[in-house]
């Protein structure tokens, strides 16, 4: 068992709905670095603008449906300069001035490039999993090992196909009536439904960010420490009462993750709390820059909400250290059916 000694270097920041945003930094688990002096995080973070905009019987789901039937995607591909023309030159079997002769063929006329190749439609169907999951199965004939983003109640992450075009993950439902997208970087994609009906049974949380920011979920349950039984999260050497999942593909061009820690309250015997935390690794790839990312929680059968997080990393001096962000996410207070 690991130490649990913990020492408080900084307290700051302000958030909306009276949550304080902490910032300590773990010296004494294997995963930290001791002899590197700390530095000071600036954290802010606010609601999520959809969250005040939205009627309140308004569905994420039913927000991004609507979408999807109005949006036309983009390619993300540069705009090509238009080739330029040259001089005609003669055809074979044609008479300048006087039309064809006999016997001519004209050049076959070139394929019209907005007509789809046959074969290449993008499908994308889903299934129900454990704990208030989906399976997402993705078939891509014309897309084998392409990076395609998935987009499920403002939840956004990258993943990349196999050789043929095919891709299964399994994503934990944020909604009830839950809508995913697919998009591949042409603007090709396809929206699979579902239908979710033992999510009140699960409280979740999600954080999710863009290219490296290094951040992390950990759930320390009924009063676990970390290294401990219970202690949940990526690298967790012991399974706890709930499960954790993490969504994306870090090798993407311009990558999106994400991280989601579930629970399920509708079925435990045991009472207590479950400390939520957010946590941020300085390394070479964020030290020294600002970070943004959003969190997304959905507990005891209520609405989703989101908050989002702008974060300073510390200098790459402090390369190997931790932020721990606590009260960023309420902890779970969990009673016992």
């Amino acid at each position: 068992m690991l130490p649990a000694r913990r020492r408080i270097l900084m307290a700051a920041g302000t958030m909306s709905c009276a949550l304080a945003t902490g910032y300590l930094m773990q010296q004494d688990s294997p995963y930290r670095n001791p002899n590197i002096a700390t530095k000071p995080a600036i954290v802010s973070a606010q609601p999520a603008p959809t969250a005040q905009t939205v009627a309140a019987d308004t569905t994420a789901d039913q927000i991004m449906l609507d979408s999807v039937q109005d949006i036309t995607l983009t390619s993300a591909l540069p705009d090509l300069p238009a080739p330029r023309r040259l001089p005609d030159a003669p055809m074979e079997g044609v008479n300048s001035g006087r039309g064809l002769l006999d016997g001519a063929v004209l050049p076959e006329t070139p394929q019209d490039p907005e007509v789809p190749q046959l074969g290449c439609a993008v499908t994308a169907t889903t299934a129900p999993a454990p704990m208030a999951s989906v399976t997402l199965s993705v078939d891509a004939p014309c897309f084998g090992n392409q990076r395609v983003s998935v987009h499920h109640s403002g939840l956004i992450f990258t993943e990349i196909t196999d050789e043929v075009g095919k891709l299964n993950v399994t994503v934990p439902a944020l909604s009830e009536n839950a809508v995913f997208v697919v998009a591949f970087s042409n603007g090709k994609g396809a929206v699979a439904m579902t239908q979710v009906p033992d999510l009140d049974l699960i409280d979740r949380v999600a954080v999710q960010w863009a290219d490296r920011a290094g951040l992390q979920i950990h759930a320390r349950e009924f009063g676990a420490g970390y290294g401990d039984t219970g202690h949940v999260w990526a690298n967790a050497a012991q399974a706890g009462q709930g499960t954790f999942t993490r969504l994306g593909r870090a090798d993407t061009f311009e990558p999106q993750l994400a991280e989601v820690y579930s629970f399920p309250q509708g079925d435990t015997a045991t009472e207590g709390s479950i400390a939520l935390s957010i946590e941020a690794e300085v390394t070479q790839a964020n030290c020294g820059r600002e970070i943004s990312a959003q969190s997304l929680e959905r507990r005891d059968g209520n609405a989703l909400k989101t908050r989002d997080l702008t974060l300073s990393i510390p200098g790459c001096d402090a390369a190997g250290d931790f932020l721990v962000l606590n009260n960023l996410v309420e902890d779970l207070k969990i009673a016992a059916k």
